[in-house]
């Protein structure tokens, strides 16, 4: 049998044989990547209280700019993060990075972090359906499992520096 390509949704590919689960890519768009990489900068400024320009944040995080406001502006359409106008004004996380998960991040841009055609066609086989389902159910939690608490925690380790 030869691969079918699915498009699963924005940013995401995925190829399935017909009649057996056989998963070639998962791919998730670079936006994904950038909205994490910006929220993680966004979390390791949170404690100090302050708001960090989008410029900034485009150049620590290695991000072109006009694309980062792009994705700033959904994420505040998600409640996600929040501007702050003026001269010292930037954004913010709209909660504390403890409550804000790698998945929030991920459907704050593509929807469901993990989709396949298959859960919503009746005509696919029930033993299908349950193991595209627990496919789905798997990738939520395990990306639910990362705050953004816990990275910027991290990073932070990987950062000290000892004498």
């Amino acid at each position: 049998m030869s691969p079918a390509r699915i498009n699963s949704g924005p940013g995401f590919s995925l190829s399935a044989c017909t009649g057996k689960i056989s998963i070639l890519c998962v791919k998730l768009s670079v936006k994904s990547d950038y909205a994490t990489r910006a929220v993680l900068g966004l979390s390791r400024a949170y404690p100090h209280g302050h708001s960090v320009r989008a410029e900034e944040l485009a150049a620590a995080h290695g991000i072109p700019p006009n694309y980062l406001v792009q994705i700033l502006i959904e994420l505040k359409s998600k409640r996600l993060v929040k501007s702050v106008r003026g001269k010292d004004g930037g954004y913010l996380l709209a909660r504390p990075p403890a409550e804000i998960t790698f998945g929030d991040v991920i459907r704050a841009m593509h929807g469901e972090v993990f989709d396949s055609p298959a859960l919503s066609d009746s005509k696919c086989s029930p033993e299908l359906k349950s193991a595209w389902q627990t496919l789905q159910e798997a990738l939520n939690a395990k990306s639910d499992s990362f705050t953004f608490q816990r990275l910027a925690e991290e990073g932070s380790k990987e950062r000290m520096y000892y004498i």
